[in-house]
């Protein structure tokens, strides 16, 4: 048995995320975990909300309440969208609280006695109507690079570049508006990543083998332009204070640490935190001084992250000289993107994970966005795709043979697994097909490619409607009772293994087919011998219920419902 730790990007705490921040993290990395569980894998899934930063101070005070208040308040509203979509966290844990502050005060001490990090005089900008310092995210202004009009002072959102505050054109304060700003000298602390480049580079040469060629074309990008010293402190009140055994550095009491700097700290904070809840031993699973040398340690993000879990975060670990757990695999995503733009949530533009599940179970979404997972390039969601993938794989596809054969076996065999008949050349084909899907879908999750691997999983759904049409059933029940049963058996049988392929990207709707088939919970793992003896196993007399429809069409009147509700046209 292997063990797997994987994490998936931390969402932000300024609101509900979007499809598109479901599909690039989220979503594949929960899909994958139940994958390698199903295998019998010890796997420990890690996520939790990322609570520091400017976003978080600006969402609280337009909301009128405390910043404490406001990330208590918005980090239930997540656990209860990630809930809806059935994100099977071990633990979902928060970088505010106290595991976290601990780890990166200790990970920032660390890195100062090995000369890794220096205070150093700073300019930064000053908004003078505020009379304040502004942190990155408090100064937008025009993009230098592309002209978009609302780039922050840390990265710009069109065109993904890093900026300084400093960089912007026509800068102004996101706090009041004002353009009466000026830089003025302040101080802070500098990771000093120019000193780790080599060992960097090495780390991801030696890595590049295990990561798809989206992160490491990320990270070499950013290698080869030269990296620079990181600001890793920030003038704000709200985050990790800038202490040493308890006290507070002189001249940084209106400081704390940068969000970027203690969130992937977070990963391992809200591991502690599981500890804490439950009784493990977090230290197994990130020190390898402690037992970690046998996990594979695996990261899913949208390829916009990439630099800061490729370089920034990699800095601080292998920094340290201490014996943590680096990323063996890490899946970056293209982005999921919103009628040619961009899905938004400062914008509020796109569907928003909370909406989504007033529209839809969350078997329909979890169903799309992986068959369209932006794997190889960035991918559209439009209503109208959306709609006709959902009806063709899960209505007419899988719906329409699971309610078939088990319709049908309550109208003509009494609601039981028949007796009777011989497998013959219908059941080999069938055979031989479900061997191939099978192991196809199994290599395709390994090697973390989710398309291909929901794409198998509807070709094994497809094997089962070809071979109903190839056997029969209700055209030999008349004539045949003997052949009708080994049709009807063997297809009852299949839909077990359709069930079981289908549990790791809709979980609750294969949890129905295997229920209404008697399977027990024990015997749901993902199968490991031939198909020929999986095609014979469920008892002869067990009783079966067909379910209701598993997955109602979604009608053109729907689709114009949301289109206006939601925006979507042009």
């Amino acid at each position: 048995m292997a063990r797997y730790l994987i994490t998936s990007a931390l969402p932000y705490i300024n609101g509900v995320k979007h499809l598109g921040n479901l599909a690039g993290s989220m979503l594949p990395a929960d899909v994958y975990a139940r994958f390698q569980r199903l295998r019998g894998h010890d796997v420990l899934y890690i996520c939790a909300t990322d609570e520091h930063g400017t976003p978080a101070e600006l969402a609280a005070a337009a909301a009128g309440v405390d910043v404490k208040t406001y990330c208590d308040q918005e980090h239930e509203i997540q656990r209860a969208a990630g809930d809806g979509f059935s994100l099977s966290y071990d633990y979902f844990g928060r970088t505010s609280n106290a595991p976290n502050h601990r780890l990166t005060q200790h990970f920032a001490a660390v890195l100062e006695d090995k000369g890794l990090i220096e205070e150093r005089a700073d300019e930064q900008v000053f908004s003078i109507d505020d009379d304040r310092f502004l942190p990155d995210r408090y100064v937008e202004g025009t993009c230098p690079h592309c002209e978009f009009e609302r780039a922050r002072g840390d990265q710009c959102d069109n065109c993904g570049r890093l900026l300084e505050p400093t960089d912007l054109i026509e800068p102004y304060s996101k706090i009041s508006g004002s353009k009466n700003l000026e830089v003025r000298e302040t101080r802070h602390l500098y990771l000093l990543q120019t000193k780790m480049e080599p060992k960097l580079r090495e780390w991801v040469d030696a890595a590049a083998d295990s990561w798809p060629s989206l992160a490491v074309s990320i990270a070499n990008k950013w290698l080869d332009e030269g990296l620079r010293d990181r600001s890793i402190t920030r003038d704000l009140s709200w985050g990790v204070p800038v202490a040493r055994d308890g006290k507070v550095r002189a001249g940084f009491e209106n400081k704390v640490f940068y969000v970027w700097f203690d969130a992937p700290i977070g990963y391992i904070g809200a591991t502690e935190e599981w500890a804490l809840a439950h009784g493990g031993d977090w230290e197994s699973w990130w020190r390898t001084d402690k037992g970690a040398d046998d996990v594979t340690y695996v990261q899913f993000m949208g390829k916009d992250n990439v630099a800061f879990h490729t370089v920034s975060f990699p800095a601080t670990i292998l920094g340290s000289e201490e014996p943590w757990k680096t990323v063996d695999r890490l899946k970056a995503f293209n982005w999921l993107n919103w009628y040619g733009g961009k899905f938004s949530t400062s914008e509020k533009r796109g569907v928003f994970m909370d909406k989504a599940l007033e529209l839809l179970p969350a078997d329909y979404w979890r169903w799309y966005l992986t068959a369209n997972a932006p794997e190889g390039s960035d991918t559209q969601f439009t209503w109208e795709h959306f709609q006709g993938v959902a009806n063709k794989d899960l209505a007419d596809v899988l719906g329409n043979f699971v309610n078939r054969i088990l319709r049908f076996t309550g109208s003509r065999f009494d609601g039981q697994v028949p007796a009777g008949g011989e497998p013959g050349e219908h059941e080999a084909w069938l055979a031989r097909e479900v061997d191939e899907r099978l192991a196809a879908i199994a290599d395709n999750y390994e090697a973390m490619r989710f398309r291909p691997a929901a794409a198998e999983t509807r070709a094994l759904w497809a094997a089962g409607n070809e071979y109903l049409t190839r056997a029969e059933p209700w055209t030999h029940f008349k004539t045949d009772r003997e052949k009708a049963a080994v049709g009807v058996r063997t297809a009852l049988n299949l839909a077990v293994l359709m069930g079981i392929a289908a549990q790791p990207i809709i979980p609750n709707t294969a949890a129905t087919i295997l229920d209404c088939l008697g399977v027990p919970e024990g015997n749901r793992n993902w199968p490991n011998e031939p198909a020929a003896g999986l095609l014979d196993v469920l008892p002869v007399g067990l009783n079966v219920t067909p379910p209701d429809v598993l997955f109602a069409k979604i009608d053109d009147d729907q689709v114009a419902e949301w289109t206006e509700r939601f925006g979507g046209e042009g």
